[in-house]
C-alpha cells in the first residue's frame, strides 16, 4: 500500500441536486469511511475537492469573464471542502481545510511543511480554492500538490473507469488503458487529467491512477494498486509500457 496520497475528488462525486442539503451524504460517508480505512493503515492522505456541483463556470454562461468565472469556482470549492470537513467531524475523524489564499478565519493557509505534519498526525487535509488562480484547474492543482508533498502516487475518483483511446460514451469499441506513460497521454491528448497536470506529474516522476468512484472500496483499492489487482483502473507512469484492456467499456 503507498504510503502518501493526494486525492482528487469531483464536486459532482458528492453533490446530489434533490437533496436538502446538496450533498450526498451516503456517498460522502463511504468515502470517509475509506480514508479512515487506509489512514489507519498508515497511508497519508490529501484531498482536492471540485466544486462542479455548484458552479461550472463558462459552461453555464459563455460570455462571462472567465477570471469571474473561475474565481466563483474556487469558492464552490471551498464551500465543498468545508462541508467535507463537517462530515469528517460527524465521523469522528480529524480534518483541515486549507487554501492558497487566507479565507477569514473559515480554512489554514497552505503551507507544505504544516500540511505535511497534519497528515503525519493522520488529520485529513482538504485542499480547496484551486492555486488561487484562475486558468488551472482542479487537476492541475491535484499534481502540483502531489509534487510538493512528495507524493507517491496522485488517485483520480471519477466517474468513468479508466483512460480509453476515445471518449466511451460515444464510441462503443473504445478501448481502455490498463497501463499508459505520460508521453503516449500527451501526445495523443488523453482524457486522463488536463495537460498541465500530466506535465507536473510526468516531471516530478509520480505515478497516477484513474479509477471509477462508483466502484465497491475503490479508494481502498487504488491505494493498494499495483500491488493489488482488484481495481480495474489505469495506472500512468514513465514507463513506455502500454496494454489495452481487450473489450469494450465494462
Amino acid at each position: 500500500m503507498i504510503k502518501r496520497t493526494v486525492i482528487k475528488l469531483s464536486g459532482e462525486a458528492i453533490g446530489k441536486a434533490d437533496s436538502p442539503s446538496g450533498y450526498d451524504d451516503k456517498i460522502v460517508k463511504d468515502i470517509l469511511r475509506q480514508i479512515q480505512e487506509v489512514m489507519q493503515a498508515g497511508v497519508e492522505v490529501a484531498l482536492v475537492v471540485g466544486g462542479g456541483n455548484l458552479w461550472r463556470g463558462r459552461s453555464a454562461n459563455p460570455d462571462m469573464d472567465r477570471v469571474k468565472a473561475d474565481h466563483i469556482g474556487m469558492l464552490a470549492t471551498v464551500m465543498n471542502a468545508l462541508y467535507l470537513s463537517d462530515m469528517c467531524r460527524r465521523q469522528h475523524m480529524k480534518a483541515q481545510v486549507v487554501t492558497p489564499i487566507p479565507i477569514g478565519r473559515m480554512t489554514t493557509h497552505y503551507e507544505k511543511e504544516r500540511v505535511l505534519a497534519m497528515m503525519a498526525e493522520q488529520t485529513v487535509v482538504i485542499n480547496a480554492a484551486g492555486v488561487g488562480h484562475p486558468f488551472f484547474s482542479t487537476d492541475t492543482v491535484t499534481a502540483l500538490r502531489a509534487a510538493e508533498l512528495e507524493a507517491d502516487c496522485v488517485l483520480y475518483a471519477k466517474s468513468i473507469d479508466g483512460v480509453y483511446d476515445r471518449d466511451p460514451v460515444l464510441e462503443p469499441n473504445a478501448r481502455k488503458f490498463k497501463d499508459l506513460s505520460y508521453r503516449t497521454a500527451i501526445a495523443r491528448g488523453l482524457n486522463a487529467a488536463d495537460m498541465a497536470a500530466m506535465h507536473l506529474s510526468a516531471e516530478a516522476e509520480i505515478p497516477s491512477y484513474v479509477f471509477s468512484l462508483s466502484k465497491p472500496n475503490s479508494i481502498v483499492l487504488a491505494c493498494a494498486y499495483p500491488q493489488s489487482g482488484d481495481l480495474d483502473g489505469t495506472y500512468i507512469s514513465l514507463s513506455d509500457k502500454e496494454d489495452f484492456y481487450a473489450g469494450r467499456r465494462s
